[in-house]
């Protein structure tokens, strides 16, 4: 099983900025690809950025691209980040972690496996 942490959530106003982390442990070997997805009340989950932990690629939701960075660490030790600058209204939301096998453009949601808990963004 894969276990995921996430971390960072928060309230914060219009224009401002929130940084969320996540860490994967577990049995990560077939975790290539880690991802940030958000989903709201009666709402399907969606994705929101994700990054592929043995390359440069990435891939970005157009309502956030320009607006969100997703990054990772060492791909050993499986952490992600998503950094939110410009925050909307419209982005509040539970963020979740995920990880998935591979790394497709646009993503899938069915391909990731293991979630985190989600954490809660709120912006005002």
């Amino acid at each position: 099983d894969v276990q995921l942490v996430e971390s960072g959530g928060g309230s914060v106003q219009a224009g401002g900025s929130l940084r969320l982390s996540c860490e994967a442990s577990g049995n990560t070997d077939d975790a290539t690809c880690m991802g940030w997805f958000r989903q709201d009340p009666g709402k399907e989950r969606e994705p929101v950025a994700t990054i592929y932990l043995h390359g440069p690629m990435t891939w970005y939701a157009d309502s956030v691209r320009g607006r969100f960075a997703i990054s990772r660490d060492n791909p050993k030790k499986k952490i992600v980040y998503l950094q939110m600058d410009n925050l909307k209204p419209e982005d509040t939301s539970i963020y979740y972690c995920a990880t998935a096998r591979g790394f497709r453009d646009p993503p899938r949601t069915r391909d990731f496996k293991s979630w985190g808990q989600g954490t809660q963004v709120t912006v005002s």
